[in-house]
C-alpha cells in the first residue's frame, strides 16, 4: 500500500477558524454511523441522534439477539424531517470468528500483573482470576509460547485498568497458561479475546450470524451487512451468492468488508473489488499491527476506496466520549484527519452503544467533520482522481466528473442528479464536490411473476453512507422511463426540498445531471426569486 498526500487547502485563513459554524440541514458531508444499544434504544434518544446527524443505524449482535429490540429499529427507519426524503438506513454487524470469554456470573474479575491465568475451552467452569473459559476449543493448537493475547470489552478501549495483555507461557492439553502483563479488572458478562497476527480456523459467518440475518435481517430489510473479520474476497462472494441472494429483498443488501487483522490487510485489494464498501476496524488492527503502522494503512486503504468509488468507513475515533462530554484534542484531530484522508463515514461504536452522551457525541463529531471539509483540497483530489481513472473515461465517469467540474466553476450551491440504480450519484460523489449532491432516485417497476413492486428504496437509503450524497426517493408515479414534463416536475420537488433545507437560495446556481432519451445531460440552472 502507498501513502497519499495530505489533501489540505493552503493557506487556512485564521479568521475562518474563529468564525462560528453556521447550522444547516446538512451539518456535514461526511456521514455518521451510530451503534444503537443500552444508552440509545429509546425513541427519544434515537430521534435526537437522527436530528444530531446520524444517518446509519448499526446493530451489533456480538452481545446476542435478545439485546436487539424491534422498537428502536422501527424508529430509526422512519422518514427524516425533510419532505419526501428517504428513510434512514440500517447496518447489521456480524460476530464472525470472534473469540470470547464468557463470565456467566458477571462478577468483576481482578488480574494482577506478574501473575498467571489459564484460558480453557471448558465453558461450564466459572470465570475467575485463575481460570477464564473461552468459546474456542482449538486455542492451544493455534498459539505457541511467547504469543501475545489481548482480552478486553467493547471494542478494545486499550485502558490499562479494564483490559489485559497476556503472554503464553505454557500449553497444557487444551488449556493455555498465560503470564499477566498488566493489572486489570474485567467487568461484565462477555470479553473479546484477540491473538496478535494468528489466524483462527473458524468460518467468517457463523451459524448464529446466519440465523440473525435470516430472521432479524429479513424482517427489517437491512441495507448493509458489516462482515466482521473479512479475510479473503471469497468471504464476500460466499455471503453474497449463498446467503443474501437467497433471502428475497436482501439480494439488494450491500456488503461492507470489515478489515480487522493482517490477513484481511494482506488481501485488501481483492476484497475491495468484491465488497460494496470497507470498514477499517482500527481497534483490532491496532492490536494486530504495530502502532506506528496503523496510520499508514488507514491513509492507503481510504485512498484505494476513494479511487474505486467505494465508501470507506473509519472506526474508533472518540473513545473518551464514552464517559466524557468532550473528546480529547488528539481525538478531535483524528476525526478531522479521517475527513482530510477522504473517508466517507465515521462509525461510532461504544460511544453510542453504551456511552453516556450518544447525542452529544454525534453532534460534536459532525461539527468536526464539517470544519475539516472546509479545508479539504478538492482541487488536488479532483486532479488525482481524474489522473487515476485515466483515458478514455467511461461515459458515466465522464459525465460525473464534468458535473462536478461545472458545479465548482460556476460556484453552484448544489448538484442534483437523477438516478435509478444510484450509480450515477455515487460516481459524482467519488469526485468529492464541495457542495451537497441531491440524489433523486427514480423508482423502477419490477415483477417476480407473483407480484409487482417498485425498486428505489434500497438504492436511496444506501446513499446515506456515501460522503456528500443526500438522497430523495421520487414519487413512484414518475417511473424511470419518464417524459420531459415529469422530469421537470420531479426537479421542482428537488429544488423545493433544497430551498426548505436551506442549501438553495434565490439567484443560486444549480447543476443538474439527468438522462434525456439515450443521452446524459449536465445543465446549469440559475434560480430566480
Amino acid at each position: 500500500m502507498h501513502s497519499t498526500h495530505l489533501l489540505l487547502e493552503e493557506p487556512i485563513r485564521m479568521a475562518s477558524i474563529l468564525e462560528p459554524s453556521k447550522p444547516t440541514f446538512f451539518p456535514a458531508m461526511t456521514k455518521i454511523v451510530g451503534t444503537l444499544g443500552p444508552k440509545s434504544r429509546s425513541v427519544e434518544v434515537i430521534s435526537a441522534c437522527l436530528k444530531a446527524g446520524m444517518s446509519v443505524a448499526r446493530f451489533d449482535f456480538s452481545w446476542g439477539m435478545s439485546n436487539i429490540t424491534r422498537r428502536p429499529w422501527r424508529t430509526s427507519r422512519s422518514p427524516s424531517r425533510a419532505p419526501r426524503s428517504c428513510a434512514r438506513c440500517v447496518m447489521l454487524d456480524t460476530v464472525g470468528p470472534e473469540l470470547q470469554v464468557v463470565n456467566k456470573n458477571e462478577h468483576a474479575i481482578s488480574l494482577e500483573e506478574n501473575g498467571h491465568v489459564v484460558l480453557t475451552p471448558h465453558q461450564d467452569v466459572e470465570a475467575s482470576s485463575e481460570l477464564l473459559p473461552i468459546n474456542f476449543s482449538g486455542l492451544a493448537k493455534a498459539v505457541k509460547v511467547g504469543d501475545t493475547i489481548f482480552i478486553g470489552q467493547y471494542l478494545f478501549t486499550g485502558s490499562e485498568t479494564t483490559s489485559v495483555w497476556l503472554e503464553v507461557t505454557e500449553l497444557k492439553g487444551d488449556d493455555v497458561v498465560c503470564a499477566i502483563k498488566n493489572s486489570a479488572t474485567l467487568a461484565g458478562s462477555l470479553f473479546t479475546l484477540h491473538i496478535s497476527q494468528i489466524r483462527i480456523d473458524l468460518p467468517t459467518l457463523t451459524d448464529a450470524d446466519k440465523e440473525v440475518i435470516s430472521k432479524w435481517g429479513v424482517r427489517n430489510n437491512i441495507d448493509f451487512l458489516s462482515l466482521s473479520y473479512t479475510r479473503h474476497a471469497e468471504d464476500v462472494r460466499h455471503v453474497s451468492t449463498r446467503i443474501l441472494s437467497k433471502l428475497g429483498d436482501l439480494g439488494q443488501t450491500q456488503i461492507f468488508a470489515k478489515i480487522e487483522n493482517t490477513e484481511g490487510l494482506t488481501h485488501f485489494d481483492e476484497i475491495l473489488q468484491e465488497a460494496d464498501g470497507i470498514i477499517l476496524s482500527r481497534g483490532n488492527l491496532g492490536i494486530d499491527l504495530p502502532p506506528e503502522k496503523v496510520f499508514l494503512f488507514q491513509k492507503a486503504a481510504v485512498y484505494k476506496c476513494n479511487m474505486a468509488g467505494k465508501p470507506a468507513v473509519v472506526t474508533r475515533v472518540v473513545d473518551s466520549m464514552t464517559d466524557n462530554l468532550r473528546p480529547t484534542r488528539a481525538e478531535a484531530t483524528d476525526v478531522a484527519n479521517a475527513v482530510l484522508d477522504g473517508s466517507d463515514a465515521i462509525l461510532l461504536g461504544a460511544e453510542t452503544l453504551r456511552g453516556l452522551y450518544p447525542v452529544e457525541t454525534i453532534s460534536i463529531v459532525g461539527k468536526i467533520c464539517a470544519e475539516a471539509e472546509k479545508v479539504f483540497n478538492q482541487d488536488l483530489y479532483f486532479k488525482k482522481t481524474v489522473k487515476y481513472v485515466g483515458e478514455p473515461m467511461s461515459h458515466l465517469e465522464s459525465i460525473a466528473s464534468s458535473a462536478v467540474r461545472a458545479a465548482i466553476k460556476v460556484k453552484a450551491s448544489v448538484i442534483i442528479v437523477f438516478t435509478s440504480s444510484g450509480r450515477a450519484a455515487r460516481l459524482i460523489a467519488k469526485y468529492r464536490p464541495t457542495m451537497p449532491v441531491l440524489s433523486v432516485v427514480i423508482p423502477r417497476l419490477k415483477t417476480n411473476q407473483l407480484r409487482w413492486s417498485f425498486t428505489g428504496a434500497f438504492e436511496a437509503r444506501q446513499s446515506l453512507v456515501v460522503r456528500g450524497l443526500f438522497p430523495m426517493l421520487a414519487d413512484p408515479r414518475h417511473p424511470a422511463e419518464s417524459t420531459s414534463a415529469t422530469n421537470e416536475s420531479v426537479l421542482k420537488v428537488a429544488l423545493d426540498h433544497g430551498k426548505a433545507s436551506g442549501v438553495i437560495k434565490s439567484h443560486d446556481r444549480v447543476v443538474v445531471c439527468q438522462k434525456v432519451g439515450d443521452a446524459s445531460v449536465v445543465k446549469i440552472i440559475e434560480l430566480e426569486d
